[in-house]
């Protein structure tokens, strides 16, 4: 009798466990889109001042952004039903990540690719005395390229060339020496994208 009780409570517990996952890998979206006959809506939670939303195309040329100007929750009405027939993209660019929503509209409908949603999490970089922190986490391993370069009087030179694959939570430290002299740049490639960062 106690194993079949210990058994059921290690099965409950289980459960339990596997619910907890299940909650996790269902949580709601941080958006909501309710297409009209011409207007989609966009609400976003959680955003916060100084966010910036922008609309761009598969080549990645802005065609709309804006800076959004309080916390909480975002609402505005796009008419995107006057956009060429293609595919675009929501974009909300925050402190630590980019949230993208791809779209397509074709013959003035709007559909929302859920998908093809994905969430891009810039590099962090960290100055304490003369080291610097770097981190990334990248949940497809995508590559990570760093270069460093050191400046005195505005002259950039290459000093540190770095490719970081198949990896998902990329931690890099750096001792950086001559701040005295020059201040330094640090320029992040990953995802088709670029970052950079300037320490003085």
């Amino acid at each position: 009798m106690k194993n079949i009780i210990k058994n059921l409570k290690k099965g409950t517990l289980i459960v339990t466990m596997f619910t907890t996952l299940l909650s996790f890998a269902n949580e709601p979206l941080f958006y909501t889109i309710k297409n009209d006959a011409k207007t989609t809506s966009l609400t976003l939670s959680n955003v916060k001042k100084g966010n910036l939303l922008s609309i761009k195309d598969v080549y990645g040329i802005t065609l709309y952004s804006e800076l959004i100007k309080e916390n909480g929750v975002y609402t505005k009405g796009f008419d995107l039903t006057l956009l060429p027939n293609g595919d675009y993209v929501f974009e909300l660019d925050k402190d630590v990540e980019i949230s993208t929503i791809p779209f397509s509209v074709i013959a003035n409908k709007v559909e929302i690719n859920q998908a093809l949603e994905k969430t891009i999490y810039k590099p962090i970089t960290n100055l304490k005395n003369d080291i610097v922190y770097i981190s990334k986490l990248t949940l497809d391993k995508s590559p990570l390229k760093v270069q460093v370069y050191f400046a005195e009087s505005n002259d950039y030179s290459l000093i540190y060339s770095e490719k970081i694959e198949d990896t998902q939570n990329i931690e890099k430290v750096f001792k950086l020496t001559g701040l005295d002299k020059g201040s330094y740049k640090i320029v992040f490639n990953s995802e088709g994208r670029e970052y950079t960062k300037f320490l003085n």
